[in-house]
């Protein structure tokens, strides 16, 4: 399905009912990375999954300019889009945090609850070496000109643990890394140096204190250390040392079974969650 996002087509997928659900999905990825999860949640919640303007099929609104912001701005204006005005389930994962995150911290009253996966909201944080490349003018573009799939397939499987992601995920993941994506890939990295998130992060923890909060870790991503997994406030905090950047695609069934677990914690609808969170208005530069 699409949706018109600020001036843009966003594909999207819509499935199951009750309480909606927003999943966020990173780079190279497009919403389909979390089929294996959504196919089990779904049984209970509304599962809504974008892809990120600039990725799967989903284009950029004209103008849109990487920033915390921006990426707020975008995700209400896809949740106003479809209608969606009560509050929000989040699952995030890897440069859907910034997005799903920023739009947190701008509304807090919209949030039910919280789920982080290997991502990244802390000023910090240091680039890893394949977005240091991405970052070099020059250096960036030839990367994504020269990544064939064995050097994406080589890439997926160093960054994952002991369940590797299968010939067939990676085939499809190739397949949507275009041209156009991989100019968004680049627009992304650059756009975001750790020291924005400066401000935002103690907005963030402020946050994960009085909502339902959870981050589930793949200990052995060599792109985020394990150590990150314990800065975002989180009230739940679970690590899984045999797994990689994909928790969603390596261990989908107990990433389904800690998020249906998480996300019965929720506060009822009726509970004085929207005070409590106005609250925390956050306060940051324009």
């Amino acid at each position: 399905m699409f949706v018109n996002v600020q001036g843009a087509k966003i594909h999207f997928s819509d499935s199951g009912k009750g309480a909606p659900t927003l999943f966020l999905h990173g780079i190279p990825d497009s919403g389909a990375v979390w089929k294996d999860v959504t196919r089990v949640v779904s049984a209970s919640y509304r599962c809504v999954v974008p892809d990120l303007p600039g990725f799967g099929q989903s284009a950029a609104p004209a103008g849109f300019h990487i920033s915390l912001d921006e990426m707020a701005k975008f995700v209400d204006a896809f949740l106003v889009a479809l209608g969606i005005s009560e509050p929000v389930n989040l699952v995030v994962h890897d440069i859907g945090g910034p997005y799903g995150l920023a739009w947190a911290v701008r509304h807090p009253e919209k949030m039910r609850s919280i789920a982080i996966m290997n991502t990244v909201f802390q000023s910090e944080y240091r680039w890893h070496r394949y977005g240091r490349i991405c970052r070099t003018p020059i250096l960036g573009e030839l990367l994504q000109i020269l990544t064939s799939q064995s050097g994406l397939a080589r890439a997926m499987r160093v960054n994952s643990g002991a369940t590797k992601p299968s010939r067939e995920h990676i085939t499809a993941t190739y397949r949507s890394f275009t041209a156009s994506v991989r100019k968004m890939v680049l627009r992304v990295y650059r756009g975001l140096d750790p020291q924005v998130f400066q401000g935002w992060d103690t907005q963030l923890r402020a946050l994960s204190a009085v909502v339902p909060s959870l981050v589930m870790w793949g200990d052995r991503d060599t792109y985020i250390d394990a150590s990150f997994a314990s800065r975002f406030g989180a009230q739940k905090v679970k690590h899984f040392p045999q797994c990689g950047h994909w928790p969603m695609v390596e261990i989908p069934e107990i990433v389904s079974r800690n998020l249906l677990e998480h996300l019965s914690r929720v506060v009822p609808a009726d509970a004085p969650l929207g005070r409590a969170s106005t609250a925390l208005a956050p306060v940051l530069p324009e």
